[in-house]
């Protein structure tokens, strides 16, 4: 098939790379503007255009692809399709309407769940414990579609946001590979979203990350899962951003067992803050993890980065910070 691929980040470059392995011709990659990164603010291409340009593939980069001038260019590439993943702009009917086969969209979500922009760091905060790809027939809303093919995978109990992304993207790319010939064929049937099952998840943002400690272990825990590496989870110590990597919830059994394992004075520091519902309060510091009261059971911090320090296990941490009991995470 001749295809116009529209996308922007990682995600989308491993379904274009598919796609070129395939066979396919990809006529034309269509791209978000160049965007300055780092300190010098040089401006840097996306993964996608870098993946284009090395296999000799024509790149277009409009600012609003909306714009009629990028939609009669868009009619002069005469594709049979469009596959659009991840690229960062809302198509017109207009440009839905130019392929023979219309425009299909790689979306990260076992649709009609998780519309929007961040479906799979969504599926770890909410704690799901599946999650998959869609390849929707694209349709004037927001991921709104009908769907054509869907594969599901197994949300790991350590994943997190950045593992899941790696896995859907490559997931991503196996389905639309699939799904080309058989939509070339007539092969696949269009099966309508219900309307009943949508839920709707916005953009990230770094605000998402501040850590709520009267919420429930488990779900503090799953935010600090989901917003691993970007935005990340995060609270103060000190006055300073102590960003949480890793961490596990414990039960009331679990808590009880570790406060008969410190010392009797340190066990009764524990369960004496434990009654208090301060929630964010450290309530007891091991040689490897420190345990957070939150609103309900405990939390135990493994992997911390203090401000303007690297990333590291929490005994390499209190080599160089010390924690007492009954200080305030906020």
């Amino acid at each position: 098939m001749k295809i116009v691929f529209m996308g922007t980040p990682d995600f989308a470059r491993s379904a274009l790379e598919k796609i070129i392995e395939a066979g396919h011709e990809v006529a034309l990659v269509v791209t978000q503007p160049d965007k300055p990164k780092g300190r010098s603010g040089e401006l840097q291409p996306c993964d996608v255009k870098v993946c284009a340009l090395e296999h000799n593939i024509p790149v277009y980069q409009p600012v609003k692809i909306k714009q009629p001038e990028h939609v009669e260019y868009l009619k002069t590439i005469d594709a049979d399709i469009f596959v659009v993943a991840a690229f960062g702009q809302i198509l017109s009917q207009e440009i839905l309407d130019i392929p023979r086969f219309g425009c299909v969209n790689i979306h990260a979500s076992i649709l009609p769940e998780y519309r929007g922009a961040a479906p799979i760091q969504q599926a770890i905060i909410d704690g799901k414990k599946t999650t998959g790809v869609t390849i929707m027939q694209m349709a004037a809303g927001m991921d709104t579609g009908d769907i054509l093919l869907q594969r599901t995978i197994k949300i790991d109990e350590e994943e997190t946001g950045g593992s899941l992304f790696d896995k859907l993207s490559k997931l991503g790319g196996e389905l639309i590979v699939e799904a080309l010939p058989k939509i070339e064929r007539g092969e696949i049937t269009p099966v309508p979203q219900d309307e009943a099952l949508a839920t709707k998840c916005g953009k990230l943002s770094k605000d998402m990350g501040r850590i709520d400690f009267s919420e429930d272990a488990e779900s503090i825990r799953n935010l600090i899962r989901g917003l691993n590496p970007w935005p990340s989870a995060f609270t103060s110590l000190g006055g300073k951003m102590l960003k949480i990597w890793h961490a596990k919830a414990l039960s009331p059994v679990d808590f009880g067992a570790l406060c008969n394992s410190l010392s009797p004075e340190d066990g009764a520091k524990a369960k004496e803050i434990a009654n208090t519902k301060a929630y964010g309060s450290i309530i007891a510091v091991l040689k490897d993890s420190f345990v957070v009261l939150t609103g309900d059971g405990y939390l135990r911090i493994t992997e911390v980065q203090l401000e303007g320090k690297k990333r590291m296990d929490v005994k390499s941490f209190l080599l160089g910070n010390k924690l007492e009991i009954g200080t305030v995470l906020k």
